[in-house]
């Protein structure tokens, strides 16, 4: 005779994991201990707890640095695991005591209510892709912060470009008539500049790596299905769909764009109703290139060549969500400006009806296979 299934809490860290365990009930969860954050320990673990396989299971636990080895484990050893979005886990106001003991008590309690939210976990392809999309991401920032670094060097010393543009042929060739009185000035104008060409370099290696990841990749159909989309290149297609995975799992466009934060916020009571900022609870990286592209809107809709060339790899009607997209969010653009809508807030609607049209190509282009096999849940969670 199977019991009552008993709910374990992971409180994991690198070198340990606190465990907590609730029984079925309203008994309050108890402390089991420490064990080493090794997967032969979590085996053991399992075995003692199931006792013999006649007890289920139900783990979870925090999304956080660790990523999510443990949760496959678990999954592979046949017990159910959920990987909880720390950022909706409910606090006490008054709590101000924080311990691995305590947290993991508390995920025991919760998990056992089904207060907890869980968030949606890639498969091993899916995070190869998004590891490589954000290393790419690293590098661009270190390239930006490398060319300010020069920039501002320059200005302390009255060298201001007069061109337009920096960081072309033209301005790479004033930069190397560039010549200071002192030599030491002159070598840290030098490290200044080879650094943002390192940089470069290093962005451009990786933007190779990803076209050359695409070929492989299950979900290449989807990635080259928004790029038709206006504003949607590689980079930013890659992102969209490293970061969100299958978006079939969403039931309709609102779920996403709630699930990426790109949905107001809300304050309501009574008969007012308050609405806010966007609640930026999702992918603070999907929001990030979203802004981007959306920026491409604020021109008038037109096919042009290099947009026709990407779009002859999808499918009629792919070609066809995208131009009623682009013919949608221009259009709308121009509507709210018109009104004196702040730019910033036109873009931030704009990027949330992109979602919308995201979401139908996926619905066309979604692999069958992809869309099968992968589950997950619809949360808020950012993770890092």
């Amino acid at each position: 005779m199977r019991k009552s299934t008993k709910v374990v809490a992971l409180e994991q860290h690198m070198e340990s994991i606190t465990v907590a365990v609730a029984e079925a009930g309203r008994q309050p969860p108890e402390l089991y201990g420490d064990i080493p954050s090794t997967a032969e320990a979590v085996r053991k673990l399992a075995h003692r707890l199931d006792e013999g396989g006649t007890r289920p299971l139900r783990f979870c636990y925090e999304a956080g640095p660790c990523g999510y080895g443990l949760y496959r484990q678990l999954a592979q050893m046949g017990y159910e695991c959920a990987v909880v979005a720390p950022s909706l886990i409910p606090r006490r106001p008054g709590e101000r005591i924080k311990t691995d003991r305590r947290d993991a008590l508390t995920l025991a309690r919760l998990h056992r209510s089904g207060d907890l939210v869980a968030v949606w976990v890639p498969d091993e392809e899916q995070e190869v892709i998004r590891d490589l999309v954000r290393c790419r991401e690293d590098f661009k920032h270190a390239e930006r912060r490398a060319k300010q670094r020069a920039n501002a060097f320059l200005l302390r010393h009255g060298r201001v470009y007069p061109g337009r543009s920096r960081w072309t042929k033209t301005h790479a060739t004033w930069l190397q008539g560039q010549a200071f009185d002192h030599p030491v000035q002159q070598l840290v104008f030098q490290e200044y500049v080879d650094a943002v060409g390192e940089a470069m370099r290093m962005v451009e290696a990786l933007e190779k790596d990803m076209a050359q990841a695409l070929e492989t990749w299950s979900l290449a159909p989807v990635v080259r299905g928004e790029m038709a989309l206006r504003g949607v290149d590689l980079v930013v297609a890659m992102t969209l769909v490293a970061e969100l995975g299958d978006v079939t799992r969403f039931d309709s466009p609102v779920q996403l764009m709630a699930y990426v934060g790109e949905v107001p916020s809300e304050h309501s009571t009574g008969r007012s109703r308050r609405q806010g900022a966007i609640t930026k609870t999702g992918n603070a990286h999907v929001r990030r290139v979203l802004t981007e592209a959306a920026w491409c809107y604020r021109l008038p809709a037109r096919q042009t060549a290099h947009l026709q060339r990407r779009a002859q790899q999808t499918s009629p009607e792919v070609q066809a969500i995208a131009w009623k997209a682009q013919k949608r969010l221009c259009g709308r653009y121009r509507h709210l400006t018109a009104r004196g809508k702040p730019s910033g807030k036109v873009i931030t609607a704009v990027a949330r009806e992109m979602l919308g049209f995201i979401w139908a190509i996926a619905q066309e282009t979604m692999p069958r296979k992809a869309a099968e096999s992968e589950t997950g849940h619809t949360d808020n969670a950012n993770l890092a």
